[in-house]
């Protein structure tokens, strides 16, 4: 019997040789390869990877199963960040592209993102044609394949006319001049020689760390969070530099820490380079945020008297946004981002990037412009914790989502989102919002309060929801 092939929230994912076979690998190529015969003519896919274990093997293997379906491979030899894929979708103007990566997950796991003819994730409505597409194939079909003897298929380097797109829509003689010392840490992942050189080239010191291919990724996940950059604060108190910033596996995602060594969740990142933009840029078209995002962004767009669209947890929906030229810039708490006249596609690139100007224009740390910010908006403390459940317990739990809490931790519920997940409502302006992983085995928790002694209570009350207690 097949595996089922699902494309989660941001592609498929599975353990290596686990589910994520070569047999998978082609069939899933092949349900990709029915899809983009639906779409015009000429039919070719840019095909990429991150660093993780095989890739170079995968790579190869979709190229040799496109080719057999007529459609015309475009191979991209080194690991390139995601975003950077995207760009060259949109210059290129191929099919799309599959981008073999797990994202931020941990080093056993392997994915394809597949991203459609303007860069974009693909959309729901693309997934399901893909997802019958492989369907139809039946159990364990003989998917055709380019022999060995096939010539070399045509190459791409994505990363020139990147970086050079990167240089056109961030300060960088603003952050050179300003004398701003950075860290790099691209996380073993797709971002090596991407920030670091780019940074160097105009002129700005940087110390980078981790920078060699390891499939292990240090022997944990590739993600740029508070717990895993002690080596990155390392370099920066050895380096005298006074901001870090950092980019998971495939580059999508972003970490950033202040000059005292403190992590500055991304909620807060996406608030405050929504108001930096305003004031440099001049943009006053929207913004946009997922539905378990801080309301902080809420408070920012009111201020400016901008719209705010709220989307389901998924960048896709974002990226929508961006096409249609509606936001100054869009963000998840998972810590991506993408802003105006760029790829509808996370970016953590340019978000550490962006970082990084915001503090040399403004001078002042992160902490004291969040502060600045708080002041001028109110104060607003969002919270995420995630719940491994066991199988039965996720079902149950999935069930329990479909009812309509009056209370949570003695506070009375006045209004119910479903946009994604549950999101309670209380009536002091708090909120909880519940989803089930669409990439990991997990339940997530969010949580938000105007004060940190209250976030604190909130946050019990919603771990007591999940677990029954």
């Amino acid at each position: 019997m097949s595996t089922t092939i699902r494309f989660g929230t941001s592609g498929w994912r599975s353990i290596i040789a686990g589910d994520f076979t070569m047999a998978n690998v082609r069939r899933a190529v092949a349900g990709i390869a029915a899809y983009v015969h639906t779409q015009s003519a000429p039919h070719r896919v840019l095909v990429g990877r991150d660093p993780r274990f095989l890739g170079e093997t995968f790579v190869d293997e979709a190229a040799r199963v496109l080719f057999a379906y007529g459609i015309q491979p475009i191979v991209i030899p080194e690991p390139a960040p995601t975003p950077a894929i995207a760009y060259a979708v949109r210059k290129l103007k191929t099919s799309g592209s599959i981008n073999f990566t797990a994202s931020h997950n941990p080093p056993e796991y392997n994915g394809i993102k597949f991203s459609t003819h303007d860069g974009a994730p693909a959309l729901p409505e693309v997934t399901r044609q893909i997802e019958s597409a492989i369907l139809a194939l039946g159990d364990d079909p003989i998917i055709q394949r380019a022999g060995d003897e096939h010539p070399t298929f045509e190459t791409c380097d994505v990363k020139p006319a990147y970086l050079a797109r990167i240089a056109e829509l961030v300060d960088l003689k603003a952050i050179a001049s300003s004398g701003l010392r950075l860290v790099f840490d691209p996380f073993w992942g797709a971002a090596r020689g991407y920030t670091s050189e780019l940074l160097a080239a105009h002129g700005v010191p940087v110390t980078t760390v981790h920078d060699f291919r390891d499939v292990l990724f240090g022997n944990h996940a590739p993600e740029p969070d508070d717990h895993l950059l002690e080596d990155a604060r390392a370099a920066m108190r050895a380096s005298g530099a006074s901001l870090v910033i950092a980019t998971d596996g495939d580059a999508d995602r972003f970490g950033i820490v202040d000059s005292d060594g403190t992590f500055i969740q991304p909620n807060y990142i996406i608030a405050l380079l929504l108001d930096y933009l305003i004031e440099t840029r001049g943009w006053r078209n929207g913004v946009a945020k997922s539905v378990a995002t801080t309301n902080l962004i809420n408070a920012v767009a009111e201020y400016h008297q901008i719209p705010l669209y709220e989307t389901p947890v998924g960048f896709k929906y974002i990226g929508e946004l961006i096409l249609a030229d509606k936001i100054v810039i869009g963000g998840e708490e998972s810590a991506g981002l993408t802003i105006r006249g760029h790829v509808p596609e996370k970016d953590g690139v340019i978000a550490g990037l962006l970082v990084a100007e915001m503090v040399a224009h403004r001078g002042r740390n992160l902490r004291t412009q969040l502060d600045e910010l708080f002041a001028k908006v109110g104060s607003f403390y969002p919270v995420r914790e995630n719940f491994h459940l066991t199988e039965q317990a996720k079902r149950s739990f999935t069930e329990k989502l479909k009812t309509d809490p009056k209370e949570l931790g003695g506070r009375k519920v006045v209004s119910i989102v479903r946009t994604d997940g549950l999101k309670l409502v209380l009536e002091d302006g708090s909120w909880v919002c519940y989803r089930i992983s669409g990439t990991e085995p997990v339940v997530r928790a969010y949580t938000e309060s105007r004060s940190p002694a209250d976030v604190e209570a909130l946050n019990a009350a919603a771990k007591s929801f999940v677990l029954g207690e």
